[in-house]
Parts: structure tokens; sequence; C-alpha cells
């Protein structure tokens, strides 16, 4: 294992979407395990910019609950309940995924600072992983994931055949295994895992 990859540039370096403050904040509903958002060009341009959530073919976009946490905390979306009816803040947010989504504050914590680092992250649950990471530039449908991450918390513990398994994900998708170790602050250290013939 190789700890604190050279590829994870230092916090601060965004990509131009991201620093870019929308004149319009998106409106959009927590629906239990996703947030969609409603028919706007704003809405639009947050997926078109930074490839935030997944475009509907009706013009919404859907949003995972960790990207639509990020974007809430940075004032660029209203999150309300389904029936629209009560803003929803984002401690209330965080309270209500948990709920839904086991271990979603570690989860938030490693897609926060691999966003704040300038990387577009997106879900992964069809490689059987958290999350996978696209070079910096580089947006989902443009390129294939260089990573796919496995968020944990320092205090977890992974059996040899769980590490395996993980490992053996990412050979099969011809990326890299990246482990993101989450400590009581907040903090994220990264270990990246790569198959090796003697």
């Amino acid at each position: 294992m190789e700890a604190a990859i050279p590829e994870l540039k230092e916090k601060g370096n965004e990509p131009k979407g991201d620093q870019k403050k929308s004149k319009e904040q998106v409106k959009a509903f927590l629906l239990k395990e996703r947030v969609l958002t409603e028919n706007t060009d704003a809405a639009r341009e947050l997926y078109n910019q930074s490839r935030y959530g997944k475009l509907l073919p009706d013009g919404r976009v859907q949003l995972a609950l960790t990207e639509a946490m990020y974007l809430l905390e940075r004032g660029k979306i209203a999150v309300a309940d389904s029936r629209g009816k009560k803003e929803v803040s984002p401690e209330q947010f965080m309270k209500k995924a948990s709920k839904t989504q086991q271990n979603f504050w570690v989860k938030y914590s490693v897609f926060k600072d691999i966003r704040d680092r300038g990387y577009i992250i997106k879900t992964a649950l069809k490689f059987g992983a958290d999350f996978r990471i696209y070079d910096r530039g580089v947006k989902p449908g443009e390129d294939h994931a260089r990573w796919i991450l496995y968020p944990v918390h320092e205090g977890d513990t992974l059996t040899w055949h769980e590490f395996s398994a993980k490992n053996r994900v990412a050979h099969s998708t011809k990326k890299r295994l990246l482990i993101g170790v989450v400590d009581e602050e907040a903090d994220v250290s990264y270990w990246e895992v790569r198959w090796m013939r003697p």
C-alpha cells in the first residue's frame, strides 16, 4: 500500500464550474435516497459545468445524497421535503441522510474532501464500490474513472476477505483501488492499492 498518492493534489484547486457562483439557487426536493431538482436552466448548469447528478430526460437533475449535501452546504441548492412545503437545513439533511444511508457521515466526509480537491466524484454502485473518481479535467462520459473509492472510518476493521474483494473489484473494472480513511475530525487520508508482480 502507498500513502497519500501524489495525484490527489491539495485542496483549493476547484474546477472552473465550482468557482462560478450561481446567481440562481436551484430548488430541489428530498425523496428518501435521492434529491430531484426542478426543471431549470440553473439545475442543468450544475450538471453541465461540474457534472453534479444525473440529467434526466424531463430536464430535472437527480442528485445523490452526498452531492446534494455538498451543494446545500455551499448554498447552491435549496432542498425542501418531498411535498415542497418545508425547507430542509444542512443539519436536518445530514440527519435524514444518515437514517437512509449507512455510514453517510463517513461517505460525505470523503466526497467533500475529493470535491474540494477539484476532482469529479460520482457514485459507483454498479462497480460494487461507493464512489468513482475521475482525473482532473475529465468529465464522466469523456473518459473512464481512474479510481474506485471505499470510504472507511479509522476505527473500522476490514477482514482480509473484504479487502481482497475490494481489490478484485478494482482490478476487474480496470481502475485503481483507493481507500479513504476518515478520522474523528473528518480529516481524510488516502491509501492506494495496486497489484504488483515480483
